[in-house]
């Protein structure tokens, strides 16, 4: 199979729990400590993932200084476009609803807030499937964990969220349209991540690597570590640290 259809379908795969945890935030009443519990754990598994398999090959190929400057230009990127957004009603977008205080706005709270929960999951999800493609680029393989990773903790962010947008009185439509594009669009990044940035020199690719790996650990701080401390806070340290310790076994197996 074409290395760039297998980006794809790896990318697809990844976003597509992003849907799974759609419909069960949607359909269900789970238990907010469960939805902590497995954000706290995503959380773990990303922020290995980020370490070993992003910042540290974007290391090992270009050196200390690609490497943070690319993760700090990340992070700064990421946050900037979180600042902007959260001004627009999504700043809670990851958030279930359950605290009203922490609730998402509805659009007749705030104009435009349903657009901007649209681009913020599409913030939060563009970088994650990037380096899916990336990780091609390595051997022809995809790197496992990191699709692990991913997929792992898109399933928390997309049951809270969907909870979230319905307690808000966002409709089914636009529950399952905003997710569904969000997956398509971790398609496309996935492809993209392998088709234009395998162009570039190792230099670059490290570079970008570690943009990518900035931009999912500020994710990783703004957003997955409240939402789960808010409901867990006893357990979320063990909980992180497990999923940490389940992605850097799987990477080194």
């Amino acid at each position: 199979m074409a290395e760039v259809v297998q980006a794809g379908l790896w990318g697809l795969v990844a976003g597509s729990a992003l849907l799974l945890g759609a419909a069960l935030g949607y359909g269900l009443r789970v238990p907010q400590k469960v939805i902590a519990i497995v954000m706290a754990f995503g959380a773990g598994v990303l922020i290995s993932a980020v370490s070993f398999e992003l910042v540290g090959e974007a290391y090992e190929q270009a050196g200390l200084a690609p490497a943070a400057v690319g993760t700090l230009v990340g992070a700064l990127a990421y946050t900037g476009g979180n600042v902007w957004l959260a001004r627009r009603g999504a700043r809670h977008r990851k958030r279930s609803g359950r605290d009203r205080a922490q609730a998402q706005p509805s659009e007749a709270e705030q104009g435009g807030s349903g657009t901007a929960l649209a681009l913020g999951a599409l913030l939060d999800g563009v970088p994650e499937s990037a380096v899916i493609g990336v990780s091609l680029l390595d051997g022809g393989a995809v790197s496992l964990v990191t699709v692990a990773a991913v997929f792992i903790s898109n399933v928390p962010e997309g049951l809270s969220s969907s909870a979230g947008m319905k307690k808000a009185g966002r409709t089914k439509g636009y529950v399952f349209g905003v997710w569904a594009t969000i997956a398509a669009a971790s398609t496309v990044s996935a492809v993209l991540g392998y088709t234009v940035v395998g162009s570039f020199s190792p230099a670059v690719i490290a570079a970008v690597t570690a943009v990518a790996a900035g931009a999912i650990l500020a994710m990783i701080a703004d957003t997955m570590i409240p939402e789960a401390f808010d409901e867990a806070h006893l357990a979320i340290g063990l909980v992180t640290v497990s999923g940490f310790l389940v992605s850097f076994a799987l990477s080194h197996t």
